[in-house]
């Protein structure tokens, strides 16, 4: 295919375009599932005509697909191909917490998964992340049900998250085949990848605060949140802000109650229920051992400085 422009002094240029062929394109979504098990779950198993992942996020697994048996621990991930028949359980010692992603896909690259338990990185942690993440802004359903057979879609969805589904989703798909099937000696910037790779969890960490700054979250919460863990999550923030994850969390919400109170729409209790808080006293003493001030002298020294700009 060919494309004509006109150059500024009227001389016509013919470009040539390339079609770029897709490895791995993911047709439909079937269901997104984030697990908190008990130590004797099991589930009896089941079979589709759909692909389906799981990957275990904390704790140890047992999982039969087909005719073999396998034992899975954190970030090990397993797939089961169309019609195959696949059975879990827990180990009766240590409680699971298990991503599961249903989907659609045609693609011949998708043998590659065919009987495979692979193991996924830190960046491939951050896609799996990411998915669940935008599943929580697309989809209406709790996450953690097992019963669920068809989402349902939020009347207001975020622009692109749909789209983020997807191509997280062949992302990390890829991410997989190549690291899994190409040569391990190629020349790679490995501390590059690895500043990179922190950089984008640092950054998916803040986001999923951000989203948050309504709630009240534990360390616990922020690590099932992100797919991190605990140590690794606050020695990120710690390096990155210099202070422990709940600090940060605690200051992004004094960050917005300031901002919010500039905007001088909301008084102080709608302020701390809006940002989660249990009590507007509770909400005071945060805000005092942050700023050095409380709510009403911080709003006061705001509006000194509207009336003197006057």
């Amino acid at each position: 295919m060919s494309a004509i422009f006109s150059a500024g002094g009227g001389h016509v240029m013919e470009y040539g375009s390339v079609f770029l062929t897709p490895t791995i394109q993911i047709e439909r979504i079937v269901t997104i599932h984030y697990y908190e098990y008990g130590s004797h779950y099991h589930f009896s198993g089941e079979s589709h005509d759909f692909w389906e992942f799981l990957c275990v996020d904390k704790g140890e697994l047992n999982v039969t697909a087909g005719d073999r048996d396998y034992a899975l621990s954190r970030n090990d991930i397993i797939f089961h191909k169309p019609n195959e028949f696949h059975c879990l359980s827990a180990n009766h010692k240590v409680a699971p917490n298990l991503v599961v992603i249903a989907f659609f896909c045609d693609s011949p690259q998708m043998d590659f998964f065919q009987d495979k338990l692979l193991s996924i990185d830190n960046f491939e942690r951050g896609l799996l992340a990411q998915i669940i993440l935008e599943a929580r802004n697309v989809f209406s359903d709790p996450l953690d049900d097992p019963m669920l057979k068809q989402m349902h879609k939020r009347e207001v969805i975020p622009p692109g998250a749909e789209q983020l589904i997807s191509l997280n989703l062949e992302l990390l798909l890829l991410h997989l085949l190549r690291r899994y099937s190409l040569p391990m000696d190629l020349p790679v910037a490995k501390e590059t990848i690895r500043q990179k790779n922190s950089d984008e969890l640092y950054h998916r960490v803040v986001e999923y605060l951000a989203l948050h700054l309504n709630e009240q979250l534990t360390l616990d919460d922020i690590a099932k949140g992100t797919l991190t863990g605990k140590s690794q999550l606050q020695h990120l923030i710690r390096e990155q802000k210099g202070c422990g994850v709940i600090e940060l969390f605690c200051r992004m919400k004094i960050d917005q109650a300031k901002l919010l109170i500039r905007e001088n729409s909301l008084n102080f209790t709608e302020i701390a229920n809006t940002l989660g808080y249990s009590s507007i006293h509770y909400f005071s003493r945060q805000f005092k051992k942050i700023t050095g001030m409380t709510p009403s002298e911080y709003s006061g020294s705001i509006k000194k400085m509207i009336e003197e700009d006057m």
